[in-house]
């Protein structure tokens, strides 16, 4: 048995990018705001770190004193408080308080910098600035930054980073910079000692290391973001080309329609007997051609309907609050009679629970799946709808299940993809147009939807369609009888394993 899920609520906006120039361009607010939520979390870890540094301070200070960290009781406490406040500002101003000039996730994100620099200062001041690896720690602002930011603003954090580290180096050695006061000193004692030639060239070196770094880091990012850029222009232009590319199917059906309309007309007028008699293997030829025909109309009447989905994708404010159950209804209405002359029962035990979607695409997505399920039944077998709603999650699942020749386990990835369909499936339906199922990927993505199928060769094949945020308007107790005739509980022993066999509200595979 083979399954897969599929998804398309997805952003449109994956390259949201802003064309303000390459070595000037930063990210959108979109991805700081993820950053900035990644710097939150990451902050609490240090939290965490700060108060066992504490804690092993307390138990073994003469083990920090030993290794060159000078541990002054309180100060791991201070920098832990200062993180933890800044932490739930940062939150307050992402999540409870509107964007503006002042409050926005660029700011954000500087304001996150500049008091972690501060904070690290304090520690590499406490802990060691010469003695210890803790400075090399400001590396790490300085590569996100220029991840974040444009070239110059990197540059901006690369040099408060020498400054802090400078002012570090100056708070612990204060005569570092002045000249002996005393008259006394020698002449021939050098006012230069090792000890100030060591800390300067210790300020040099580092500082010198924070620039390459700045200078290695920058050059990556401007190129990953020139990459960006390309990807972005490519998909623009596949966008363009797919855009273009439907045009010209809209174009074509719409060309093929007139002259297929004025042939069919015609073959009837000769199959009515209305053009004079006809011999039985002419009326025959007329009948193939007719089905061909019929086949081929089909197909233009789909591409047009998928072409008017995709548009109306673009309008996402016009949304309506639609019944599942009666739109199920519905669609087994209309399809009752393509499934009655192959001697097909359609049963169906459904919740009542209202969703939001663009009009009329929830009876489009469940007529074409219902009618793909009549389709590649065998004669004679049945289709079951099942459906049920998780009120913890208030999400539910519709499922449609046919017992017919299946899908095959390489083909399952594709069975969405535009003008897609088995050899197999072909001599099985050989009116198919393969769009069907792209018309139902459409549907799913402009109304944020998720499907599961299921399917195991010559038994059958399972359509979940799976909502998210449901209206629960009224549940049904489950042994009552839908009032139409169409409606009636599947007594089928494959649905009853099925819907025993259900987790979280989702049903999504055949036996």
């Amino acid at each position: 048995m083979a399954i897969a899920e599929f998804s398309w609520d997805v952003s449109k906006k994956r390259f949201a990018f802003p064309g303000i120039g390459v070595t000037g361009s930063k990210l959108s607010d979109e991805v700081l705001i993820g950053n900035a939520r990644w710097f939150i979390i990451f902050r609490w870890a240090v939290v965490v770190v700060l108060l066992l540094f504490q804690i092993f301070a307390l138990i073994a200070s003469d083990t920090l004193t030993k290794i060159g960290i000078t541990h002054q009781q309180g100060w791991p406490i201070a920098v832990t408080a200062v993180l933890c406040v800044a932490n739930i500002i940062y939150i307050y101003a992402l999540d409870f308080r509107r964007q503006t000039k002042y409050n926005s996730p660029s700011i954000n994100i500087w304001v996150q910098i500049i008091i972690d620099l501060l904070c690290l200062s304090v520690v590499v001041h406490y802990v060691g600035s010469t003695a210890t690896p803790v400075p090399f720690f400001y590396v790490l602002h300085i590569a996100l930054s220029c991840i974040f930011f444009s070239t110059v603003e990197s540059l901006i954090v690369t040099a408060l980073v020498c400054a802090m580290y400078a002012i570090v180096l100056i708070i612990e050695n204060p005569l570092l910079f002045l000249a002996p006061q005393s008259v006394l000193v020698d002449s021939g004692t050098s006012v230069v000692t090792p000890l100030k030639i060591n800390i300067l060239l210790w300020m040099f070196t580092l500082n010198v290391l924070f620039v390459i770094v700045w200078y290695v880091v920058s050059r990556l990012s401007i190129v990953v973001r020139t990459h960006e850029r390309h990807l972005m222009d490519a998909y623009e232009q596949i966008s363009r080309a797919q855009v273009e590319k439907d045009r010209y199917a809209v174009l074509m059906t719409h060309q093929l329609k007139a002259p297929l309309d004025a042939i069919r007309s015609k073959i009837n007028l000769i199959k009515g007997n209305y053009c004079g008699e006809t011999s039985p293997e002419i009326k025959d030829v007329l009948v193939k051609i007719d089905n061909r025909a019929s086949g081929m109309a089909g197909l233009i009447l789909d591409v047009l309907k998928l072409e008017r989905l995709k548009a109306a994708a673009r309008d996402t404010d016009n949304l309506e609050c639609v019944n599942i159950e009666m739109v199920i209804r519905k669609c087994i209405d209309k399809l009752n009679p393509i499934a009655n002359s192959r001697h097909i029962n359609i049963q169906a035990s459904t919740v009542d629970f209202a969703v939001e979607c663009i009009p009329n695409q929830l009876e489009i997505l469940f007529e074409n799946i219902i009618s793909n399920a009549v389709a590649y039944s065998y004669d004679g077998a049945s289709v079951e709808i099942v459906s049920s709603v998780n009120k913890q999650s208030l999400s539910a699942v519709v499922t449609v299940i046919d017992h017919g020749i299946g899908i095959g386990d390489k083909d399952l990835p594709h069975i969405f993809d535009e003008y897609f369909y088995t050899p197999r499936a072909a001599l099985h339906n050989r009116t198919s147009s393969g769009i069907g199922l792209s018309i139902v990927k459409t549907v799913a993505e402009n109304n944020k939807l998720h499907i599961k199928v299921s399917s195991e060769q010559n038994v059958g094949t399972a359509f979940s369609v799976i909502f998210q945020r449901v209206k629960n308007e009224s549940v049904p107790e489950k042994d009552t009888q839908q009032p139409s005739s169409q409606i009636a509980r599947p007594v089928n022993s494959q649905v009853e394993s099925l819907e025993s066999g259900k987790s979280g509200g989702q049903l999504a595979s055949t036996h």
